[in-house]
């Protein structure tokens, strides 16, 4: 038998003061988008924004639905924009914050294993790692320099050939 061993490396930030002006830039634009999520059922609102190698900027926000499984996160929302509106085109970074309007928006969380998924497939579609700047509306930010890197083991077009 061999043991192998994953790791996941990324930068951690007391609060958006310290970051580099373009990705604090990009992170209070993601807060301020969670305002337009729909989510009168589980009053956890997420917004993000995505910097295009073209310059252009990208919004998504999540969009629940009283048919739960309807629903879709911002990640996603966000992918679908930017591939319909600048086909082809990387993304560089991505800003994830939320507002838990029943409690802490204190704090980063990652993305769930649908939009890892997403964002992988994003990456290998246009050849270009995506930076995650993830963060709730104040507290620590977590930089990703890659967001496949989220899904270890990941089930890839590679797997149907």
């Amino acid at each position: 038998m061999n043991h192998q061993q994953y790791k996941l490396e990324y930068e951690v930030y007391a609060d958006a003061s310290a970051l580099k002006q373009e990705d604090a830039s990009l992170l209070d634009e993601a807060r301020k988008v969670t305002d337009q999520a729909y989510a009168p059922y589980s009053a956890f609102k997420v917004g993000a924004v995505a910097k295009l190698a073209n310059g252009a900027l990208v919004i998504g926000t999540n969009q629940e639905n009283a048919s739960f499984p309807v629903g879709i996160c911002a990640e996603r929302v966000l992918l679908s924009a930017a591939a319909t509106l600048h086909p082809g085109v990387a993304i560089e970074s991505i800003a994830i914050s939320y507002n838990n309007t029943k409690g802490k928006s204190n704090h980063p969380v990652s993305p769930c294993g649908v939009c890892r998924q997403s964002l992988l497939e994003y990456e290998i579609r246009v050849k270009s790692p995506i930076r995650l700047i993830l963060s709730g509306l104040e507290g620590n930010v977590y930089v990703i320099p890659q967001a496949g890197s989220l899904l270890p083991l990941s089930f890839t077009s590679e797997d149907m050939k």
